[in-house]
């Protein structure tokens, strides 16, 4: 059965001091989810089981993100976390830190209803 997306949201995170990439997109994702409420699933009697959720989340060093952790710790729904080039490194020029930011988009797919209509 195909899939339907029926939630996008977007969220922004950030590692201030410890260059922790997968710290700044787990922050980015709860941003993201933050901004979400799933009424859906009570309305239709549908259990979250039968959601999949497709995390993206951008930074500079995509191989520096453990993304089964981030999928393990998602709240509902079945996971796949996959990790991009984008987000920003800004970099302090007195210090020579580096602050980690990490964009994420959080998508919400569900098989296809019958019976009803998304206008």
């Amino acid at each position: 059965m195909s899939e339907q997306r029926m939630i996008i949201e977007m969220g922004m995170g950030n590692d201030m001091y410890g260059q922790d990439y997968t710290k700044a997109a787990a922050r980015a994702i709860e941003d993201a989810i933050r901004h979400s409420g799933l009424p859906i699933f009570h309305a239709l009697d549908l259990s979250h089981d039968d959601m999949r959720v497709q995390v993206t989340v951008g930074v500079q060093d995509p191989d520096a993100v453990d993304c089964a952790a981030l999928a393990r710790v998602l709240p509902r729904g079945r996971a796949e976390v996959r990790a991009v080039k984008g987000g920003l490194n800004v970099e302090n020029p007195d210090t020579g830190d580096v602050i980690v930011i990490a964009a994420a988009s959080v998508e919400a797919f569900l098989p296809r209803q019958t019976g009803w209509v998304l206008r």
